[in-house]
């Protein structure tokens, strides 16, 4: 554990040397990066998942294979190398946020480290929690069972998502312990602009904020003072848009952060288990250890240490990753266009403009699973949420992969089958 800013990141030295990609080389066939996701078989599939599950590049596996070498040859002592690699991770999280201040944590799923979260909340004294009706099942699910045993769960709605921080910040009051909100929602990658307002809400009425950065690290730059959000908490993870596979999520705290979370785990204690502690006296480390939990498997942060050194090596930043994405899912939008098929299958909801999207692209079918199951039956991965088609691209995907998606699409319509 460690705090924001504490390490750097270390540039990757695999595969030699190296220069930074360009928007236009990862446009062409073959694309640039496509070399480096052969296990993905990127030459055999259309992998438009983006959104949910991006290639892994090779890297990834040879970090794998050195967790497991590192832990036959060091044994129990391997653990310091593994926090070399959850500090670099910890790091890294930090630099995408922008943040020298905070203190990152890491966890298996933003789920622990939401229930964490919410254990440290007054809720004795404030039974009343904001959030919207268009957040991930995380927080989703978890509020709805914290509404039957009592806490007042308010859900404003969170469509159209330019207004959705401004109807959660009029929600907030004296009884608020905390706004749950997405920087970007997960089933249509709606942006929800105006997230400041709900911090300067909390603020004024001392609610807690947690902010669901997920589907924004990697397709939309998130850096907590541009967005006003210094004193905010933060969950997000690598498992989407950052190719850093399961197990690599994190919670950021604000700075002096001084909450006690009910559910805690051993290792917010473990730089003092040394000294012991008096009978019935539950004490938490400092910074990032506060919401610390226990034991878990370290191959997850070599494979995540690994894969963010490759995306610096290759100059991967926060900014090049909003042109790519931009770029490719305006070649969607457009390819759709150019198909005219029946909107009473198939229809763009045009009323968001491309910079209020974030990585993917979703389209309206009263058939989408149907739909999305056909284009699978081609070699086209896509998924779907309820009546919404999600086309996620990825930057090792060329434009001329982007458009024979989308025609195959127009296949998959234009079948006898779905007559």
């Amino acid at each position: 554990m460690t705090r924001a800013g504490d390490e750097p990141v270390r540039s990757a030295r695999s595969g030699g040397a190296s220069r930074g990609v360009t928007l236009e080389e990862l446009g062409r066939t073959p694309n640039a990066l496509a070399p480096h996701y052969a296990h993905f078989r990127m030459s055999e599939r259309l992998l438009l998942t983006g959104h949910s599950h991006q290639a892994w590049p090779d890297v990834g596996l040879e970090a794998q294979r050195r967790a497991w070498l590192d832990a036959a040859e060091y044994v129990d002592e391997k653990w310091d190398r593994v926090f070399e690699k959850w500090n670099r991770v910890c790091a890294g999280f930090a630099e995408m946020l922008g943040d020298a201040e905070g203190d990152v944590t890491l966890g298996a799923n933003t789920h622990e480290l939401i229930v964490r979260f919410l254990s440290a909340l007054p809720l004795a004294e404030r039974r009343r929690i904001v959030t919207t009706d268009a957040e991930f099942h995380s927080i989703r699910r978890q509020l709805d069972r914290l509404a039957e045993e009592g806490v007042e769960v308010v859900k404003v709605p969170g469509y159209p998502a330019d207004r959705a921080a401004a109807r959660a910040a009029e929600a907030v009051d004296g009884r608020t312990a905390c706004v749950m909100i997405s920087a970007v929602f997960f089933e249509r990658g709606h942006i929800v602009p105006g997230l400041s307002r709900v911090a300067e809400a909390c603020r004024l009425h001392g609610a807690a904020l947690l902010v669901d950065a997920y589907h924004a690290l990697g397709v939309v730059p998130f850096r907590l003072s541009e967005q006003g959000l210094e004193d905010a908490f933060v969950v997000g993870g690598g498992y989407k848009y950052l190719q850093l596979g399961e197990g690599n999520c994190f919670l950021r705290t604000p700075p002096g952060c001084a909450m006690r979370p009910v559910v805690t785990g051993w290792f917010s204690e473990f730089a003092e288990l040394a000294g012991g502690h008096g009978p019935g006296e539950v004490r938490y480390g400092e910074g990032p250890a506060r919401f610390a939990g226990s034991t878990f498997d370290g191959t997850s942060q070599y494979r995540a240490a690994a894969v963010m050194d490759f995306f610096r090596a290759r100059g991967l930043t926060a900014d090049l990753l909003r042109e790519v994405s931009l770029h490719q899912v305006g070649v969607l939008a457009d390819a759709f266009d150019h198909l005219d098929l029946d909107p009473a299958v198939v229809r763009r909801v045009a009323s968001v403009p491309p910079e209020g999207r974030g990585g993917f692209l979703a389209l309206r079918s009263p058939d989408a699973g149907r739909l999305s199951r056909g284009l699978r039956a081609r070699g086209v991965r896509t998924d779907f949420r309820g009546a919404f088609l999600r086309f996620g691209p990825a930057p090792y995907l060329s434009d001329a992969q982007l458009r024979d998606a989308m025609a195959a699409l127009a296949e998959v319509v234009n079948a006898p089958a779905a007559r």
